[in-house]
């Protein structure tokens, strides 16, 4: 058997897009005759150099970057008319990351063996979630895949940019509040003992500040033990208590309520729910199988509780407004919106311009929260190890007397 390589390849569809992938063969001629059965217009092929494998550092998990890149191209190489099998093959040969490419070239092989899309992506749902899976049964079924491949692209790309801001927002203080706690942690241990001993050969009452913070630093350095083995512990019972649904549900509704960052996670939460609902709508899921797959990605167990409502009410002949409303959890607005959009038929629409508006309030919260958490994390830090010094160079102005 021949030995193959892998190439790079660049092309154009009959309509002028442009795609590029990879591809196993012997040699260009294979590559080219490949690509032109597929009415493919060659620009480029290439072998693709060597990688260096090194196995520890690959990431087996696919972000939803990763998923909302695949299926955009998806989508254009669907709409350019090409066929599906030839698509999926085309992209997972061309796909980085091993775990993905192994999955969807598993997917193209249950495609090509006589499966739906649907049917494939569902066998793999660590990869493509219900809410994915269901949208490609529902464009399937309705003969608009591609359609319905754009409108899953640009959901994911929203998602994937409104992951960053609030992970953006979350970031900043963790940083700062871990590099003060640090430095502190680093004075009382080290810096500390150093003027402990200076003060201690001068004899003499030590300012009260002062002895606080040596016997801070003689606590943390006899037990440090002790606080590192119960900080553990304190994290570990939190993450038990959060695994249950009682403690999901409280430190949500706790995470809601903190000043200034409790708006940027109610307001994603919110962005998230109408973005995902009114792009299941808009695909033809039906609504109580949205409301479902909704709450089961919602992300924020109060949000999930209140979307379960709304399904239950529903299911009795209710309105998605009224359950909404009480529940107590979705601003006014919100409530006023969807309440119009099913009186007019335009639920799908409304919930999506819900969705933009909402976009835009977390750039705004998120812009809120940096202007107010700086000034904040800097006195913060500046107070700690301010202090810290402060009650060290207390004792040197009282020196001469202690001298004396």
């Amino acid at each position: 058997m021949s030995n193959t390589s892998t190439f790079l390849w660049k092309g154009k569809t009959a309509k002028g897009e442009t795609l590029s992938g990879e591809y196993e063969a012997v040699d260009k001629n294979a590559v080219g005759s490949y690509l032109r059965k597929r009415r493919i217009t060659i620009t480029s092929i290439k072998k693709k150099p060597k990688d260096i494998n090194i196995g520890f550092l690959q990431k087996k998990g696919v972000g939803v970057k990763d998923l909302s890149v695949f299926t955009r191209q998806l989508a254009t190489m669907v709409n350019a008319g090409l066929p599906l099998v030839q698509c999926l093959d085309v992209l997972g040969r061309q796909l980085e990351k091993p775990h993905f490419k192994e999955v969807v070239l598993q997917v193209t092989a249950d495609v090509e063996g006589g499966s739906t899309l649907a049917e494939a992506l569902e066998k793999h749902p660590k990869v493509f979630s219900d809410l994915y899976v269901n949208m490609i049964a529902a464009g399937e079924a309705g003969g608009i895949l591609d359609v319905i491949l754009g409108r899953l692209a640009v959901f994911l790309e929203k998602a994937d940019a409104l992951q960053r801001k609030v992970k953006g927002a979350m970031t900043y203080p963790v940083i700062v509040l871990t590099v003060a706690g640090g430095a502190c942690i680093f004075m009382l241990m080290f810096v500390i003992p150093v003027f402990a001993k200076m003060f201690s050969d001068f004899g003499g009452t030590l300012p009260a500040p002062t002895r606080i913070v040596m016997g801070l630093s003689n606590f943390i350095r006899a037990y440090w033990w002790a606080i590192g083995g119960g900080s553990a512990a304190v994290t570990f019972l939190f993450k038990r208590y959060r695994a249950t649904d009682r403690g999901r549900y409280m430190t949500d509704k706790l995470s809601m309520k903190i000043p200034i960052l409790g708006n940027v996670i109610l307001k994603s939460a919110v962005a998230r729910f109408t973005r995902t609902l009114g792009t299941l709508i808009g695909s033809g899921v039906p609504i109580l199988q949205g409301l479902d797959i909704t709450s089961r990605t919602a992300g924020n167990k109060v949000i999930q509780e209140a979307i379960g409502a709304t399904a239950k009410s529903i299911s009795q002949g209710d309105t998605i407004a009224s359950p909404l409303k009480e529940s107590g959890v979705f601003p006014p607005m919100v409530v006023q919106m969807i309440g119009i959009g099913e009186q007019t038929g335009a639920l799908d629409e409304m919930l999506s311009k819900i969705a933009d508006f909402y976009d835009d309030e977390v750039d705004s919260a998120v812009e809120s929260l940096t202007a107010a958490i700086e000034p904040i994390m800097i006195v913060l830090m500046g107070g700690m190890v301010g202090s810290m010094l402060v009650a060290m160079y207390l004792p040197m102005f009282k020196m001469s007397s202690v001298v004396g």
